[in-house]
């Protein structure tokens, strides 16, 4: 019991290591069609689902930088296209990749920023 104990123990030791990279990034959730063509502000959220439904990806539009990442696990932001977005992720700069571990809709929700037109 105890040799049971001590692998899930130190079995453990590298997924923390691997949360510890993870950071909280604001942003939007986009399409590939259009990436950052929105520019920090907020997508129509009708455009990105079209796009999307259409067979664009997802993408993660990082406020600060408007960089445009992959997110390597989609499903994670089904109901958040064209959201504003607070995450917790993992950014792969090499490949512009994301690893979103969890999303939280920022409060400022529904407040026009900006014209958007659908595609």
């Amino acid at each position: 019991m105890k040799l049971l104990a001590l692998v899930l123990a130190v079995s453990s030791v590298p997924a923390l290591a691997a949360d510890m990279n993870a950071a909280s990034v604001a942003g939007y959730i986009g399409d590939s069609k259009c990436g950052a063509m929105h520019n920090g502000s907020a997508p129509n959220a009708s455009c990105v689902s079209k796009c999307i439904s259409e067979g664009a990806k997802p993408v993660f539009v990082d406020d600060a930088k408007k960089e445009v990442y992959t997110i390597d696990n989609p499903d994670v932001v089904k109901g958040h296209y064209g959201h504003h977005v607070s995450v917790i992720a993992k950014e792969n700069q090499d490949d512009k990749t994301i690893h979103i571990a969890k999303v939280t809709m920022l409060p400022d929700q529904g407040k026009a920023t900006g014209p958007s037109e659908m595609h």
